[in-house]
């Protein structure tokens, strides 16, 4: 423990590969962001970053930190079968291993797994219809929305086929009556995605207030003009690219330690 009641690990810095603590930073910059903006929940729900190397191991939050606490150096690496592989004074959520394992390892453009159970993330993933088309971020999430239904806490190892199949080849999914899912190939686009979705399904709790006939959806015409604008997604990872430097400066200026 720190002064001031603050956590510390001792530093790994110049113990593990240049790239694995690049990783390990940016890891730890994601989950002050989700504190930042109240996505966290306590000491649950994760984050999960593929290590480098040809080992299949990722890094993940130690179990009984909260989100503004992670630092690079606290990050846990773990195997596809939920052990520690490198030592450490520090735990890991066995129910966060099914879920990001799953991904990890049948997905190869997945290098990065954001789960959260933010209030509208779950309630949208609550709803009949799931995510509408009835505002701009809503109708860029559903090109790339999956679905996938609630088998209680997730411990069991047979659920992991099944998330996969529906998770299929999209890179966000609505988990029913359960929060939210992003993936990408790199922290700062999985952040993007859940960035956006999360957007959308707040915008949409609050235009629903009114009720469903109350309104509208996004014309088609315009949800085609976007998908033809952003074809080969040049203009999505030329913003992500500008934008992610710039989380970092907000973090660094807000909530500053993650790089340790």
């Amino acid at each position: 423990m720190a002064d001031g009641g603050q956590l510390a690990a001792a530093s790994l810095k110049g113990l593990v590969s240049d790239e694995e603590w690049r990783l390990r930073v940016d890891l730890a910059a994601l989950y002050r962001l989700t504190a930042l903006n109240g996505w966290d929940s306590g000491v649950a729900t994760h984050i999960s970053v593929r290590a480098p190397g040809p080992e299949h191991h990722f890094l993940i939050n130690p179990f009984g930190w909260f989100f503004e606490e992670i630092t690079a150096s606290s990050l846990v690496k773990i195997d596809l079968d939920g052990d520690i592989v490198r030592e450490t004074p520090y735990k890991v959520n066995p129910a966060r291993f099914v879920i990001h394992s799953a991904i990890h390892m049948s997905r190869p453009d997945a290098a990065c797994v954001i789960h959260l159970h933010t209030d509208a993330g779950v309630a949208v993933a609550s709803q009949t219809e799931g995510l509408l088309p009835i505002t701009q971020f809503g109708a860029i999430s559903l090109e790339r929305l999956a679905y996938h239904d609630f088998e209680g806490v997730a411990l069991n190892l047979g659920e992991r086929e099944r998330l996969v199949a529906d998770l299929g080849d999209k890179t966000v999914m609505l988990l029913r009556h359960h929060g939210a899912l992003a993936v990408g190939p790199t922290p700062a686009e999985a952040w993007s995605r859940m960035v956006i979705l999360e957007t959308a399904c707040r915008q949409q709790i609050m235009a629903l207030s009114v009720g469903r006939g109350g309104v509208r959806n996004v014309p088609q015409a315009a949800i085609d003009m976007r998908r033809e604008q952003f074809k080969g997604g040049k203009m999505g990872r030329e913003g992500t690219e500008l934008a992610w430097p710039a989380y970092l400066r907000r973090l660094n200026r807000t909530l500053p330690g993650y790089d340790v």
